[in-house]
């Protein structure tokens, strides 16, 4: 694996923290975040909007994501509360006219699938997004939260699954090592991707971290860090 280094990409999109060149093929399993990270919306916010409250919880998301809010499952909570009474109809609409996939997205996970990589969705965010995009990039497994829904409308709660209450950052770095585990390899033989600070802990476990576009404590944190351009750029620095 790459040893430690400072050193600006060529292209002057990535900064690296690590000696190149890398190969991709010495990776198996390639873990991204999706809000902010895959695609361009926080969906919880953009869904807060449907009941005029996204300033509100746009505040909370950002200061979680700043790493400002140590319990981020109670943050998701306090935002979750406030998205009572969006309809499924308005969700819908919020996938079809705010969600856009990232730049560079599928040609990032189209090149992990050719080198050998499996693929990862794990998310803060929720399964009626990221289900979608999952199917939409062809990424191979997801874990995100379910958010409960009543009559057609949210009821400001979460649904609890077989693994746990809520996707945080604990929840993401176990999905990555319970995934690498089943695969048979090992974590440094995974690449975690993310922007915020619920992403550090899957990134601190795996053998390579790339922050996408991300907040300055994460930078800080990664091996990798893209701040211009798409997620493809990560490809610039694997020979």
């Amino acid at each position: 694996m790459p040893t430690t280094t400072t050193a600006t990409h060529a292209t002057g999109a990535i900064v690296q923290r690590v000696t190149p060149p890398l190969r991709l093929r010495d990776y198996r399993l390639l873990a991204c975040d999706m809000d902010s990270t895959l695609i361009n919306i926080e969906c919880v916010d953009e869904i807060a909007a449907a009941v005029g409250r996204k300033a509100q919880v746009a505040a909370i998301t950002e200061a979680a994501m700043r790493g400002e809010i140590a319990d981020y499952k109670e943050s998701l909570r306090q935002r979750v509360a406030l998205l009572r009474g969006v309809t499924v109809a308005q969700m819908e609409a919020i996938y079809t006219e705010r969600l856009r996939i990232n730049p560079g997205a599928q040609r990032l996970i189209d090149a992990a699938h050719a080198a050998g990589l499996a693929t990862l969705l794990v998310s803060g965010g929720f399964t009626f997004f990221s289900d979608r995009v999952k199917a939409r990039l062809g990424i191979r497994f997801a874990r995100s939260n379910v958010l409960e829904i009543e009559g057609g409308r949210l009821t400001g709660r979460m649904v609890d699954q077989t693994w746990g209450d809520i996707c945080d950052g604990a929840e993401k770095r176990r999905a990555l090592l319970e995934l690498a585990s089943l695969m048979g390899i090992t974590p440094e033989q995974t690449i975690a991707m993310g922007d915020g600070a619920n992403d550090l802990p899957m990134m601190g476990a795996a053998g390579l971290s790339v922050a996408y576009h991300a907040k300055p404590a994460v930078r800080a944190q990664a091996d990798i860090a893209i701040n211009e351009g798409g997620l493809d750029r990560l490809l610039d620095v694997f020979g």
